[in-house]
């Protein structure tokens, strides 16, 4: 092969190689530094970039967009000197591709040593319940301490998170225990507050039926007393208006008596001394002559037949008389057994003669 051919091949592709090193496209939310000679020239923006070849040296790339890095948990003494494992999470953004390049080595790791020495810094100063329950206190801690250190690193730590908090295996049990008992506890005191709430409700209950119990009761008496009170009040008016005699009162006298004896139990039954006079008025009442009305004179016959009638009952209620002043006691009452003296052998005076006994 000619030797200038070939010279001629290797001219074109070190031309081609030389304007490739010449051009650099850079993309969105990306940048690379320049070095020209060894120092620091400038930094590529995204897009279209031209350089001098073999002159200036660049970078690889640095992201400006957020990122995310997990570290692995760290253990940390808390204030009570218990070990607990936190494992937290760093959204932070590269604002500074010069500073980040040339202000430190490993700005991720730097990062990372940086959180861990803040967290224990932070959490150090809490008992084990505060850092459980103050996650929020301790993150805004760490923003602010990582974000004033690397401000000077090209570098804005947006958000430091606590992904976990892992307390020692005793210590979860004795929490577990402790919880459990407080659910017991609040369980036992809904427990008694139910049962009291129903006990008042049924004591409520209670009072409430007592009490229209009571006036249903009270009203019902009052309501009867006012009946009674209205019956001895026109059965008092009816008797003073119709002017009864003595004769009248002495037969509803006797017509009580009757009922004294009734009831299997009875064996003997009481008459008071008062019968005596009534029996006496009653004798007389029908003794002496009545006296006849037009209306009498003109239906009743001229026989003696009512006469005799008469007669027969004023000799019974004499006989009565006479066998209850016989049986009279010192103490004012007399007292006939039933066998002796039946309430049938009085007369039924309320009795109507007849047509024939007229």
């Amino acid at each position: 092969m000619d030797p200038l051919l070939l010279v001629g091949i290797f001219i074109i592709l070190f031309a081609v190689f030389t304007v490739l090193k010449a051009v650099r496209i850079i993309p969105q939310a990306r940048a690379r530094n320049v070095e020209r000679l060894g120092r620091y020239q400038r930094t590529l923006k995204p897009g279209l970039n031209f350089v001098i070849p073999y002159i200036d040296r660049v970078y690889p790339m640095i992201d400006l967009r957020e990122q995310v890095i997990s570290f692995r948990p760290q253990p940390v003494i808390t204030e009570d000197n218990l070990v607990v494992e936190i494992d937290t999470v760093l959204y932070f953004q590269v604002t500074d591709p010069r500073a980040a390049a040339y202000e430190i080595a490993n700005y991720i790791q730097a990062v990372e040593q940086l959180t861990v020495t803040t967290l224990r810094n932070v959490v150090g100063s809490m008992d084990l319940e505060k850092t459980l329950t103050s996650r929020d206190t301790i993150n805004s801690q760490l923003r602010g301490v990582l974000d004033e250190a690397t401000g000077k690193w090209g570098l804005r730590v947006n958000r430091v998170e606590i992904k976990a908090i892992d307390p020692p295996k005793t210590i979860k049990d004795a929490m577990e225990k402790q919880m459990r008992a407080e659910r017991d506890k609040r369980a036992a005191i809904l427990n008694a507050e139910g049962q009291r709430q129903s006990q008042i409700l049924t004591a409520e209950g209670e009072k409430q039926s007592r009490v229209l119990r009571a006036e249903g009761q009270r009203t019902a008496a009052i309501l009867e007393a006012e009946g009674q009170s209205r019956a001895i009040d026109q059965v008092f008016q009816a008797v003073h208006r119709n002017d009864p005699d003595p004769k009248l009162l002495a037969y509803q006298y006797l017509q009580v008596l009757p009922q004294l004896a009734q009831g299997d139990g009875n064996t003997f039954w009481v008459i008071p001394s008062e019968v005596t006079s009534a029996l006496q008025g009653v004798s007389k009442a029908f003794t002496e002559a009545l006296p006849k009305s037009a209306a009498t004179r003109e239906h009743m016959p001229e026989s003696s037949a009512a006469e005799e009638e008469a007669a027969k009952a004023a000799e019974a209620a004499a006989e009565a008389v006479a066998d209850a002043q016989d049986a009279e006691s010192p103490k004012g009452t007399r007292q006939l057994t039933q066998g002796v003296r039946e309430p049938a052998a009085f007369p039924d005076l309320d009795k109507k003669p007849t047509e024939a006994e007229r």
